[in-house]
């Protein structure tokens, strides 16, 4: 009989649910699951923190539709992934940490590294547990994805004692699951043709979509908007399910079309503080509210007419019901012009001139680089809400964010699973300095792994979006708010990549134009304008 040792049982289970790269720090307690890799033809990429492997395992998850993985070591290898779990957990991703644990023979003597990972990380996943039979190794792996992909999605732990992965057994007496996925949920015949008929009626219809519509299947978003020539807004994981050209793509006008809608569509939405926690929707007008998690629907915003399933699945069969030939009517005719208006205006405003880069400016200057095509990760606070509203998406996943968790320190590890993925596609990080200050050091796995990422900085000095609200409470006595203009390009040179200091809005184009032609992981550090701001996300 052939023999397997844990580690590689671990890694062909992963191959079964069709996982082709894992993302880790190493440790000593994962060594077997490593070399298991290696067995099974796994790509393994080694980051500097365990907080970018697991935001890399999470856009793994989101750009290809499967399984994300990291493996971490012990202790303090897995506790370095919280915050990578609960933004996964907060932005419904499916995806996989695997943590190290101290070997059986040494539980509760004080080993080195002794936790009990599944009760830390309980409550920032949908599923945590521990692998305590070599032989069962593949039934853990295949139950860990079917609860990362129940619902919404989520993220599942497992560590595995290290004795656990490398004992040797039998592989006749292993269980091999087969692969499957559930078929996503739709809505019954009746709700159907009531959505539509309600759709049909009104003159003032908006469509809304959040993240809890995945970016697989999503361009079916397009024929939707088509369909009903409505207004169709997107926020975050949704973002690039209609290209950003489409004529039906509102963007600035989201409150203005809250406020006149008689019919509000909302596929996949969280009504949290990114939507203004669906206050800005009249009061009588008719709210559809479409998830897979029944949790969403009339959360802060009560829903006419709520729908338990699988967004996607529901558009899919919607369009059977909605008939081809609309025409726009005034109504959305008149939220399009505005949303031209404003972006003039906006247009107008980033051609102010000052001494240094106005936000505005930057953001219109990455946005044309990047283009419609490009895959950007975005890891800051006021620069990034900025250049969100320039971004060209196109393709959904293509903007990759935190999510409702608000994390910083995810655009490294998001951009690294981005070029993993989609090695040809132009990939580029826009930080704050704030946001740079966290993983900046994964510019070293770009260099290690030759992957020509490029990153561009706000660096107005400051963090700004807490300056501002720390402003509004005590204005005389602002802390911690400072952090200086630093030179965050030399710190890429010195680690064999490109850097160059940008201090003129003219020069950011032509910057990253050099910073892609040097073929090298690179970083652009653009000098800005400190914004003074009215509000901020905490006042709300």
């Amino acid at each position: 009989m052939a023999k397997i040792h844990g580690g590689q049982i671990i890694a062909r289970a992963l191959r079964n649910e069709s996982v082709d790269t894992l993302f880790t720090l190493t440790g000593g307690h994962i060594v077997p699951i490593l070399d298991g890799c290696v067995s099974e033809g796994i790509r393994v990429v080694d980051t500097r923190h365990e907080q970018s492997a697991g935001h890399a395992a999470e856009a793994y998850t989101r750009l290809t539709g499967r399984l994300g993985v990291a493996a971490v070591t012990a202790g303090p290898g897995v506790t370095d992934t919280v915050t990578a779990l609960a933004t996964a957990l907060q932005a419904s991703t499916p995806m996989l940490v695997l943590g190290g644990r101290h070997p059986i023979r040494q539980e509760l003597r004080g080993g080195l590294q002794e936790m009990d990972h599944p009760k830390v990380v309980a409550s920032i996943t949908n599923w945590a547990a521990t692998a305590w039979e070599t032989n069962r190794l593949a039934d853990y792996i295949a139950t860990a994805s079917r609860h990362a992909f129940r619902g919404r999605g989520g993220p599942v732990f497992l560590d595995v004692p290290l004795d656990v992965q490398a004992d040797v057994v039998d592989e006749d007496h292993i269980n091999w699951p087969s692969f499957y996925r559930p078929d996503p949920m739709g809505a019954p015949l009746s709700v159907l043709e009531d959505i539509a008929s309600r759709l049909m009626k009104s003159d003032k219809v908006v469509v809304f979509a959040g993240s809890g519509v995945r970016p697989a299947g999503a361009r079916v978003l397009v024929e939707l908007a088509d369909r009903l020539q409505a207004p169709v807004f997107l926020n975050g994981a949704a973002r690039g399910a209609l290209p950003h050209d489409h004529p039906m793509l509102g963007n600035r006008t989201r409150s203005k079309a809250f406020g006149a809608a008689d019919v509000v569509l909302a596929l996949g939405v969280d009504w949290d503080f990114r939507t203004g926690y669906g206050d800005k929707i009249k009061e009588d007008a008719t709210v559809i509210h479409v998830d897979s998690d029944e949790s969403k629907i009339g959360w802060n915003r009560s829903a006419e007419v709520g729908v338990t399933a699988d967004p996607i699945r529901v558009v899919e069969d919607l369009l059977h019901h909605l008939p081809e030939g609309r025409s726009a009517g005034q109504f959305a005719r008149d939220l399009l012009e505005a949303e031209a208006d404003l972006r003039m205006a906006a247009a107008q405003e980033s051609e102010t001139e000052s001494e240094l880069v106005q936000p505005q400016a930057f953001g219109r200057e990455v946005a044309e680089f990047f283009g419609p095509d490009a895959i950007v990760a975005v890891d800051g606070g006021d620069i990034v809400s900025t250049t969100a509203r320039w971004l060209q998406v196109s393709h959904p996943g293509h903007v990759l964010d935190p999510g409702p968790f608000g994390s910083l320190g995810t655009g490294p590890g998001y951009a690294l699973a981005a070029k993993i993925v989609h090695p040809d596609a132009r990939v580029g990080i826009v930080f704050g300095d704030g946001g740079y200050g966290f993983n900046g050091m994964e510019f070293d796995t770009f260099v290690r792994h030759g992957l020509p990422i490029i990153g561009i900085v706000g660096n107005d000095g400051v963090w700004n979006n807490i300056k501002t609200f720390h402003r509004s409470f005590y204005p005389d006595r602002l802390v911690a708010t400072d952090l200086g203009r630093r030179p965050y390009h030399l710190i890429v040179e010195a680690m064999g990549g490109y850097g160059e200091l940008v201090v003129q809005a003219s020069e950011i184009r032509p910057a990253l134009e050099r910073a892609e032609a040097s073929g090298l992981p690179a970083l652009i550090n653009v000098h800005i304008e400190e914004s003074i701001r009215l509000s901020s996300n905490y006042s709300q």
